[in-house]
Parts: C-alpha cells; structure tokens; sequence
C-alpha cells in the first residue's frame, strides 16, 4: 500500500431540516390548531482513530466527504428524523488541522480517539412551538440551520518513542532488523528506505518500546535535496533520538562530517527538535579492523566534541546493541514515569511537542511552496493546480 502522511480534504455537515407548517385537518374539528413538527438536526462529520490503519493515501483520492441532511418535520406533529453523524477512520497519530485557520484542532494519539470537526446543522421549528393564547393559528416556522464546512489537513505522524537518523546507508534498517521483527528493505545503495518503519523492540517479556527508521538525510535536505524533510516531523513525537553514523562509508565522507550535515539539516528543519535527547551509535564496527576501532571511534568523538552517550555497535552482527536496546528502555521508562507524576514535566513536554509540530509545519510548507512557485516558473503546473494528485479527486456525498 502506498504511504501517504499527508492529505487536505473538505468536509461538510448536514443541513438541518427544516420546520412545518401545518394545521390540524380532521372531520367535526373544525378549530384544530397548529400541528408542525420540528425538523431532524443535520448529521456532524466525526474523525476517529483506527489502529489497523497506517496510511492517509485514501483520502488523497476521495477529498469531499458530506454528512446526511435531516429531515424536515410533518403534520401530527410528527419531528423530522435527525440523520446520523459522519464517521471518518484515520491512522492513529494523525494530527487536523484547519486549513484555513492553521489552528490545530485535535491530535488523535490512542486507538477509538474521536474529534467532531464539522457541527451538523441544528433543526428547524414547526409552527406548534409558537403557538400562544394570544396566536392561536400561528404561520410561523423556522428552517434549518446549516452545517459547517471545513477544509482540513490531516497529518499523520508515526507513534514512536525512539527515532533513528543518519545519512544514506548509515545502516538504519540492518539496525531495526537486528532489533526487532521488522523487515525494511536492506540493500547496498543510497536510500533504500523510502517510507517510515516501525519496530516494536522487545527487552524483557513485558517490556518493550517503540522505535522509527525514517529515509536518510543528505546534506541540502532542508532545501529538498535527496528525499528532502518531509519525513523528519515523524520524529517530533519520539523521546529519544539515535544519530547513527556509518564508520565505514563507501565514500570520502568523514564520520564526524556527516554528524555535522545531519545535525544542521536538523536544526533548519526545527531547533527544537534538534534541541531534544539525541545519543551517538557507531555503527559498522564488524568493517574496521578490531586493533583500529578504539582509536578510530576516539577520534570521531573528538572531533565532535560530543559529551552525550555514545555507543560502539554492529547492527549486521548484533554486536554491542542489546545493551543499547537495554539503556533506551530506561531511558523511556524514566521519561514517562516523570511525566505521569510530574504536572510541570508534562505541560512542559507539550509545549515542546506544540513547537516542533509548528517549527517542522512552518517548514514543509515553505519548502512546498517553493517547489511549487519553481513548477510554475517553470511551465510544468497550471496556477490552480496546486496538488499532483488532484487528478483523482472524487466527491463522497453521503444522502438518504
């Protein structure tokens, strides 16, 4: 299935029904007053989390989604039926946002997490509700109100505690495959990964955590070079971040020069990402003679002038990465034990949460919009084409 993590769509509630007008029409009765009913409130567009989901490429073909009017009210004083909401299925991890506003309406993290984005329409009045000892034959009624219409931005970010970066061929995935069950592609060229993984790294029987390979970064990503930044914002929602280094690159690549790369690329596309828990893994140790590896890894250090936690792996032997995997766990455990007891480590955490979804929003935005104006200098898109995928885009309009 392809992976899409982002998607505009329009929504619209139903419209409410509209009250009656009518009077009561029966034999020998002559005087038998107002009898409308009132109209059936208009049905809400409702998005919910769906665990067995992990793509928003649906919605990049079906963009308009319309809830059920209600229905208007009847003689007897009969009420219109209120028609049922819209329920919508998104990823867990998906982030709406108001295209309009850019306000951040809801953030549904946990499976069976719902946001109404769209209040239906509320229902029109009979002529019954005005009647009074003093209008006895009222002809007033009220329509229904209509429903809102939103144009919204779902972005799906992946659940992760732990998030992997590094250039191209760093060894990412062989890192992923050797510590959990998933299965990314492997292979001995750049950019093998082209959508995020996610593994589920158990340590203990009961204990285990979260953790997110994403596609390589090169030096220019911030600009759109190589596969460019845009799946960086998965990593907003991780506590800790591995920077794996390949000390064995098949180029002339330094080491510690493409620490260096990834870590600008990182501050440009958001400071306060870069800003968070980041620990250094030496990776392909198995390809450096053994008397040549301390002094190798020492000098990298140095260069760096790194003083965070640094570890000396072999992802390929496995070599070194079950301590890793054992102090990641204690890392995690210790952030959410701190943030389940502490109220100011928490508000604290949102914030920076709120920051590096805006920073990484502000960005993909600015770097789309440059692409964009390029296209269009360039005679490769109409001005009102906007979206490569526009060419699929169909109406689901949901009726009695």
């Amino acid at each position: 299935m392809k992976f899409v993590d982002e998607a505009v769509i329009r929504v619209e509630a139903g419209r409410g029904g509209n009250g009656c007008l009518s009077f009561r029409r029966e034999k020998y009765i002559p005087w038998g007053g107002p009898d409308g009913g009132d109209g059936g409130d208009g049905g809400s567009v409702i998005l919910r989390a769906d665990a067995s989901m992990n793509t928003l490429v649906d919605f990049r073909f079906v963009k308009s989604y319309s809830a059920r009017p209600g229905e208007g009210g009847r003689g007897a004083n009969c009420r219109g039926r209120s028609a049922d909401d819209l329920v919508l299925d998104v990823p867990v991890g998906t982030t709406i946002i108001d295209e309009d506003t850019l306000e951040v309406l809801g953030d549904l993290v946990a499976a069976g997490d719902t946001i109404k984005v769209a209040q239906g329409g509320f229902h029109g009045l009979g002529n019954t509700r005005f009647k009074s000892s003093t209008n006895r034959a009222p002809r007033q009624f009220t329509r229904g109100s209509d429903g809102e219409i939103r144009s919204l931005r779902l972005e799906l970010k992946v659940l992760a505690d732990v998030g992997l970066l590094g250039m191209p061929n760093a060894g990412k995935s062989t890192f992923i495959r050797a510590v959990s069950s998933a299965k990314p592609k492997v292979a001995d060229y750049p950019f093998t990964t082209l959508v995020p993984n996610l593994g589920v790294v158990r340590v203990q029987q009961h204990q285990s955590f979260v953790i997110a390979d994403i596609p390589g970064l090169v030096e220019g990503a911030a600009e759109g070079a190589g596969l460019g930044i845009r799946f960086l914002k998965h990593l907003t929602r991780t506590r800790l971040l591995l920077h794996l280094v390949d000390m064995a690159p098949y180029d002339e690549t330094l080491p510690q020069e493409a620490v260096a790369i990834i870590a600008k690329e990182l501050h440009r596309f958001s400071p306060t990402l870069a800003d968070r828990e980041r620990w250094l893994v030496l990776n392909k140790l198995d390809l450096i003679p053994e008397e040549e590896r301390e002094a190798r890894c020492q000098e990298v250090v140095d260069a760096l002038g790194w003083t965070g936690p640094v570890y000396k792996v072999s992802a390929i032997t496995g070599a070194n990465t079950k301590a890793l995997c054992q102090d990641i766990l204690q890392f995690v455990e210790a952030q959410a034990e701190l943030l389940a007891t502490d109220t100011e480590a928490a508000d604290r955490e949102r914030d920076i949460q709120d920051a590096m979804q805006s920073e990484a929003r502000e960005r993909i935005q600015a770097l789309a919009d440059k692409r964009r104006s390029e296209r269009r200098a360039a005679g490769d898109v109409d001005d009102f084409d906007d979206d490569e995928d526009d060419d699929h885009d169909v109406e689901v309009v949901y009726r009695p």
